[in-house]
């Protein structure tokens, strides 16, 4: 995550500094620090046992909020953050049309939306008001990363799409 974005949004966009950003950042983390103390972290939360889960089971009590936050959070950041990866070093490489990379981070909005929700309703289930704003400051980073990525490819294609190698899907680049 952020790993192409970040960079074409200070060198070329000129948006900001990254002071700026880590001070925002720092600011929306102690909101939702503050916004945890509401929550009621307890020593005892009843949490799913993990052994003999089924996909369809733990996607389930992650919806529902049952499971530990780190078993919802871990896997698909994990899995998310390799795809984002991959895809954006295909696309810079040449490799991808813009259209295919539109596509792929078309298709995992669905999968991130589901998982911001589970990790908001699990949140509660840890022992640490820290991991817990932690996680949804995460959620909403992967937010902005889209946004960044949207800006991206509608105002800055050029920069990191190799559009001169490009023949099928020129014209996406302007």
């Amino acid at each position: 995550m952020f790993i192409y974005s970040l960079p074409i949004l200070f060198a070329h966009m000129q948006m900001g500094t990254p002071i700026e950003l880590i001070a925002i950042t720092l600011l929306l983390y102690g909101v939702l620090y503050i916004s945890t103390s509401c929550m009621s972290l307890s020593d005892k939360f009843q949490c799913v046992e993990l052994s003999g889960l089924t996909l369809y089971k733990y996607l389930q009590h992650a919806w529902n909020g049952e499971l530990r936050l780190w078993f919802v959070f871990f896997p698909f950041f994990i899995f998310l953050n390799l795809i984002l990866f991959a895809t954006d070093t295909i696309a810079r490489q040449g490799h991808f049309s813009v259209s295919s990379w539109d596509e792929i981070h078309f298709i995992l909005v669905m999968p991130v939306i589901f998982w911001t929700i589970s990790v908001w309703r699990n949140s509660y289930n840890t022992y640490s008001r820290f991991w817990a704003a932690a996680t949804r400051l995460m959620t909403l980073a992967v937010f902005f990363e889209y946004g960044l990525k949207l800006l991206i490819r509608k105002d800055y294609p050029r920069i990191l799409f190799q559009c001169q190698e490009m023949t099928l899907d020129y014209a996406s680049c302007f």
